[in-house]
């Protein structure tokens, strides 16, 4: 096990645990090493909120514009807004000029709510790689350094990077861009342990981390297929990474945050209740709509239905709540067509209600 691990293996119980010493990161320490990944379109406000209830350890907004922040683009900066209760959080930008990238981590740190800036090369969004940011950087490692070191040296807070293996099995060049942004002073890397080109298919590649992990002094977390806390024991097993990152997995189903450390750790978890369930949906759509009313508010030209676009943003979130919480499919079309809050919890409540 590599010597700069956060975690031990219990021998004597014959299981797996975590040191007591909570991930740190730089200065920042983090108290659980199960972390929410950024995914744009899904982890607003509300749900980093929840999801740190849960027993998440660090949360990050949603993908950023260096640009749109530079230019005090009002709907960018709306992608900044936290509460106290989202802490610790990262500020999640992208940009492919160093010069821009510094002075966006600067205004992003002087909003005051956030305790890491981390910087993405690794979304593979066509609109994205176009202007040489995301993974694009991944091909130009002496860039992404440059941009590290910018950021770095223009904020006091940590400044981590969020990567992939590679781009493509030709230009998997990992270690290169490691090393480049552990030399120009990250305190963390994020690594998706899957090429650009796979996008979320395929097996996370455990040795490609536990070879990056092995190669760096710096917080490794690992991400890619942690959906459960088997695969998560295994990921920080196999690999000797510090934390592991659960993106697509914490749609809809925040509970899987303290599922995933009672099997880590060897607790006892009971699994949500349909009361739950409710609890966790009412109290995310309703701040949901709540935000979006507050952007609303800020347009030169507001839109006319705030409630029926808040509940189609929310559906990729419901559909899998919903599903969580054992509704049938043919229920569940029928709740995702409902266009007002109020009433669609009330016939949520029905249908739970129904099944247990």
């Amino acid at each position: 096990m590599p010597a700069n691990s956060n975690r031990h293996e219990d021998t004597q119980a014959g299981g797996f645990s975590l040191s007591p010493r909570p991930l740190r990161i730089g200065a920042l320490e983090i108290p659980s090493p199960v972390i929410l990944a950024p995914m744009a379109g899904y982890t607003d406000s509300t749900f980093r909120s929840i999801c740190l209830e849960q027993g998440c350890g660090l949360v990050f907004t949603e993908l950023v514009s260096s640009e749109g922040i530079v230019r005090n683009i009002t709907r960018t900066l709306n992608m900044l807004n936290t509460k106290a209760s989202e802490r610790p959080i990262a500020a999640h930008i992208y940009g492919s000029d160093p010069v821009v990238m510094a002075e966006a981590a600067s205004i992003a740190e002087g909003l005051g709510g956030f305790d890491l800036i981390d910087i993405n090369a690794g979304c593979p969004v066509p609109k994205i790689v176009r202007k040489g940011a995301g993974v694009a950087l991944m091909r130009d490692p002496e860039r992404l350094r440059k941009i590290v070191r910018a950021v770095a040296t223009a904020v006091s807070v940590p400044v981590t990077v969020k990567t992939r293996t590679g781009i493509s099995p030709e230009n998997a060049n990992i270690s290169q861009v490691a090393h480049a942004v552990e030399e120009a002073g990250a305190s963390a890397l994020f690594l998706h342990a899957r090429l650009a080109s796979a996008q979320h298919s395929g097996p996370a590649d455990h040795e490609i981390l536990r070879k990056i992990k092995s190669e760096l002094s710096i917080p490794v977390i690992g991400n890619g297929g942690v959906v459960n806390g088997e695969r998560a024991v295994a990921m920080l097993r196999e690999t000797g990474v510090d934390g592991v990152m659960i993106g697509r997995a914490a749609i809809g189903n925040p509970f899987i945050f303290p599922s995933i450390a009672a099997r880590i750790y060897g607790r006892e978890h009971l699994p949500p209740q349909s009361s739950d369930w409710m609890s966790v949906i009412a109290r995310h759509l309703r701040g949901l709509y709540g935000e979006m009313l507050h952007e609303n508010a800020q347009r030169k030209r507001p839109r006319q239905h705030t409630e029926r676009a808040a509940c189609n943003r929310f559906r990729g979130h419901l559909t899998r709540y919903l599903r969580h919480a054992g509704c049938p499919p043919r229920i569940r079309r029928e709740l995702l067509r409902q266009e007002e809050v109020e009433p669609l919890l009330r016939a949520i409540v029905q249908a739970l209600e129904q099944i247990h």
